[in-house]
């Protein structure tokens, strides 16, 4: 074909490796002759900005603004920022053990308000006398950290490491306000990018840009680009698709956003992508294109031909990670606990064993939207075949299978494969707490690599567990974590607070089953969510069969998934979040079982009705 195509990651998503977005697709276009690079402006843009030259350039912006400056720490230690943040970034993208030492000098690093209120007893606690590298790890992580925090308060209010002007994308049910913010002027952190996206389009002279946001936290930067290139590539076609699309936009009315963009497609984007080639090259009319909104007649048109072209998920090419600045990702250690810190520290190749979620059934989930609903699977032999192709292609032998809820019988045919073939990788994915998760499965998964499951427990009562039709109990959840602890598999749980119905009973309760799982070793990490009604969930669908009422936001042409709702019979669900999470930080660390649950809390809290040794009964059957 003759449409060139650069498909585009913005900032923010991750640092440590690659949102896989961009890799599958290639991979795929790749293989049907469409011309096709990728860029990562995430990472490109972040190691743009923590440079020497950057970095002296923006102290002196701050020093010509004549406001007050927040973080006079980091501003009256400025050179010190300025002279050691090249040595810094290096030092968190190579880990060398002979820059670990001069990070841990206690006079090398700049202090301020982070570092100068690090626990050392916890600190010493975490890493021990021998990590070396974690120890550099984590106070270099600080340095960028307290940089990051000076650009956001300073700079550019929209500034931070895993989303850029989220605060404006969340819950934007009109276009205004993100129309708004674009007419004014760029920031000196939007400039870096634009010079990045005038690099690429120099370089690549791509017919399209398509640009993927799989959070709202990559929307704006995302029209950041996309206005520039149409003012300065105005041949230049521009779509837009990810998982902010395929949840968010699905009533999209509002015309105002086609004047930075061309196309958005929806759901796996694979076949939009490849009609879209067709429809540049003039080889199919407008009419045969596929899941994709287009501007016609000053109207937002679904053009979405049917049968729809089908890519199934056992017949797509390996990612590609062609293009990609592979030796430019870098580790964060920002906290301590080791199941905790994967999500920012080292790098992963990303995949998914199947496509969507076999179960589909929970009633807070997305289950209508394809990248849910939509269940393929594949052979544990195609699995292999992609993992060493990437393997080959980066040298990373980590990989983070990033599905929906990975099936345990597909991830028992993928680690005996492994094993046959005695292909060595290091392994995590996300599972629900089946009962098929037995202790001679998890042991068959930790000789293949495993290393760590995540999984969602929300809340520990069965009454909601049943509610929510998860198909689990607390009991289950209890043997299942169990057995992969007892192989030397990490696991994290998701928890939510705030479920329909829930009383103040129920948190408390909830609280306790959870300092159970931590102090039993069943779990090692875990994170509280609040709920939040989605338009696409049953509840959302049917809030009165949950005893909720849906109270806004008020649909005004753009965005729709997050809503507000009532919940008549439950708690106060928000005066809880400071206590639990504090809770929680002090479990992820080790410490607090002891402290009785009311410590937590600034208010009166009634005690739990469970037994201490509620999780430990259910582990002796």
């Amino acid at each position: 074909m003759k449409t060139k195509v650069l498909l585009v990651t913005p900032p923010f998503t991750q640092l440590n490796t690659s949102y896989p977005a961009t890799t599958y697709l290639k991979g795929f276009l790749d293989s049907k002759g469409v011309h096709t690079n990728q860029c990562d402006l995430s990472i490109e843009l972040f190691t743009k900005i923590f440079t020497k030259d950057f970095i002296a350039h923006l102290f002196k912006e701050v020093e010509k603004s004549n406001e007050e400056i927040a973080f006079p720490l980091v501003y009256n230690q400025r050179e010190d920022y300025i002279q050691k943040v090249d040595r810094v970034i290096h030092f968190l993208q190579q880990h060398e053990v002979t820059a670990a030492y001069q990070m841990l000098q206690s006079n090398f690093l700049p202090k301020a308000h982070r570092s100068t209120n690090l626990n050392e007893e916890e600190f010493e606690y975490g890493f021990g006398n021998l990590g070396i590298i974690d120890k550099a790890k984590h106070l270099a992580t600080l340095f960028i950290e307290e940089l990051g925090d000076f650009i956001k308060a300073n700079v550019d209010e929209f500034f931070s490491f895993t989303r850029y002007a989220e605060q404006i994308a969340t819950a934007a049910s009109s276009f205004d306000e993100i129309d708004e913010y674009l007419s004014f002027e760029t920031t000196i952190i939007e400039d870096q990018l634009l010079l990045l996206m005038a690099g690429k389009l120099e370089e690549y002279q791509p017919d399209l840009v398509c640009f993927t946001i799989p959070f709202p936290g990559n929307l704006f930067a995302a029209l950041r680009c996309a206005q520039f290139i149409k003012k300065h590539a105005k041949k230049t076609k521009i779509a837009f698709g990810g998982g902010y699309c395929n949840t968010e936009l699905l009533s999209l009315t509002d015309t105002r956003i086609f004047n930075y963009v061309d196309f958005i497609t929806l759901n796996d984007g694979e076949g939009p992508l490849l009609k879209l080639c067709e429809y540049l090259d003039k080889i199919i009319a407008k009419e045969e294109l596929e899941r994709t909104y287009i501007l016609e007649n000053e109207k937002v048109v679904y053009q979405n031909k049917t049968p729809n072209t089908i890519f199934h998920h056992s017949n797509l090419p390996a990612p590609s990670y062609t293009d990609l600045p592979l030796h430019s990702y870098l580790s964060f250690l920002d906290v301590m606990n080791p199941m905790h810190r994967l999500w920012t520290d080292g790098k992963w190749n990303k995949l998914t064993v199947a496509h969507g979620c076999y179960w589909k059934q929970c009633t807070f989930c997305d289950v209508n939207l394809d990248y849910i609903a939509n269940y393929q699977n594949t052979t544990a032999e195609d699995l292999v075949d992609k993992i060493e192709k990437i393997i080959a292609e980066t040298g990373t032998y980590g990989f983070h299978f990033v599905d929906e809820a990975a099936p345990p019988k597909m991830l028992r045919a993928l680690a005996e494969e492994l094993l046959k073939r005695k292909v060595y990788i290091t392994w995590w994915t996300n599972i629900r707490f089946e009962k098929t998760f037995t202790p001679e499965l998890c042991a068959l998964l930790a000789k293949s690599g495993c290393i760590a499951v995540t999984g969602g427990l929300e809340v520990a009562s069965d009454r909601l567990l049943e509610k929510m039709k998860k198909g689990v109990d607390i009991a289950q959840v209890a043997r299942v974590t169990n057995s992969f602890a007892e192989n030397n598999i990490m696991v994290h749980a998701y928890l939510m607070y705030g479920f329909p119905t829930e009383t103040d009973q129920e948190t408390i309760d909830s609280l306790e089953v959870v300092r159970q799982l931590f102090e039993n070793n069943c779990i090692q990490s875990a994170f509280w969510h609040l709920f939040t009604t989605t338009a696409h969930s049953p509840i959302g669908k049917n809030p009165e069969n949950y005893q909720i009422k849906i109270v806004g936001p008020k649909f005004k042409g753009f965005a729709q998934n997050d809503l507000y709702h009532e919940d008549p019979l439950g708690a106060n669900h928000k005066q809880y979040s400071d206590g639990l999470n504090l809770a929680l930080q002090n479990y992820l660390n080790g410490l607090g079982f002891d402290v009785p649950l009311q410590e937590w809390f600034d208010f009166e809290i009634m005690p739990t009705t469970h037994p201490n040794n509620l999780i430990a009964s259910f582990l002796k059957y």
